[in-house]
């Protein structure tokens, strides 16, 4: 974490990074099958991610990196390039499904699949997850019981505005223990005539101009007293890569909008306010249990796959 030079609102606040490639995105999920992943679709997100490294480093910040599984186990090394940045590595589940979309017992297996692999990989306990495009909902209030079982300590997955892929507006807009025992961190929201408008990242960030979205971060901090988290996705900072055939206008504008811009703003964003990890930034550290609350069924999944590794 550094000092800002250009605000006196010297409070931490959390960047976090969404791990996954262009081809992942919700907008594209419509033309784009599964089996091409890789393979018509080339890999950029490795390159993009330590770029990202790179521009962290220079401005002296540490990050929260939500790794998608899928992206771990085709970039193997890359977990270990994140910690090893000082950055925490937190997971972003394994096959980008949507929470809301699968069974219990699929998002089970897909978190753990993912906590896993990371955590072989880096060699470090995962304690944060974000389920793809914030798909926890009052559908599924049972992720995170799930999530609890599984080890994971915090989420980041819940947007309390309207929206036509994701949405929880009636849902607390702050940091919070729920009775699952696990803890939400909500993305930031800005109260306006009684409506949660959008101020967290992502491709709001690209929307608005630059100076309407600091003005954003620091009405929020001064109004709500609260650290302030933002996203963004490693594709977003690459305006070079493929562009996708057969997707509609909206589905363009959402991913393409501003990004020649995307990059000179993150540099702008990371010299204007102080930024840290998500679990320093809402000062996690005393929920961390050595005894992960687990069943004979994890234990053996476990078991097995650090025999693989080995």
């Amino acid at each position: 974490m550094k000092a800002s030079n250009n605000t006196n609102l010297t409070q931490a606040n959390a960047l976090t990074i969404d791990v996954e490639d262009y081809f992942h995105v919700e907008a594209f999920s419509s033309v784009v099958k599964r089996t091409d992943w890789g393979n018509k679709y080339p890999l950029r997100v490795e390159k993009n991610t330590h770029h990202i490294l790179n521009i962290l480093e220079q401005h002296n910040v540490k990050a929260t990196f939500f790794v998608l599984g899928w992206v771990a186990e085709a970039c193997p090394t890359l977990s270990r390039a994140i910690v090893a940045g000082g950055h925490e590595l937190a997971s972003h589940g394994f096959s980008h499904q949507h929470a809301n979309k699968q069974t219990q017992e699929t998002f089970k297996q897909d978190i753990i699949r993912s906590k896993h692999l990371l955590e072989d990989q880096s060699g470090v306990r995962i304690n944060g997850y974000r389920a793809p495009s914030f798909s926890i909902g009052q559908k599924n209030t049972w992720a995170f019981e799930t999530l609890y079982q599984a080890g994971f300590i915090y989420t980041s997955s819940t947007y309390p505005v309207k929206h036509d892929i994701y949405g929880t507006p009636e849902w607390p807009r702050f940091k919070h223990l729920r009775q699952e025992g696990i803890v939400e961190i909500p993305i930031p929201t800005l109260e306006v005539f009684n409506r949660n408008v959008p101020i967290g990242g992502g491709g709001y960030f690209r929307l608005y101009p630059y100076a309407l979205s600091r003005y954003f971060i620091q009405r929020f901090k001064q109004q709500t007293q609260q650290p302030f988290s933002f996203y963004f996705h490693p594709w977003e900072i690459d305006p070079e890569q493929p562009k996708m055939r057969g997707i509609s206008m909206k589905s363009r504008v959402r991913h393409y909008l501003n990004l020649p811009r995307m990059e000179p703003r993150i540099h702008q964003l990371l010299s204007d306010f102080n930024w840290d990890t998500m679990f320093n930034t809402y000062q996690l550290h005393g929920l961390v249990n050595d005894e992960e609350p687990s069943n004979q069924e994890d234990s053996t999944q476990r078991l097995f796959s650090l025999g693989q590794l080995r």
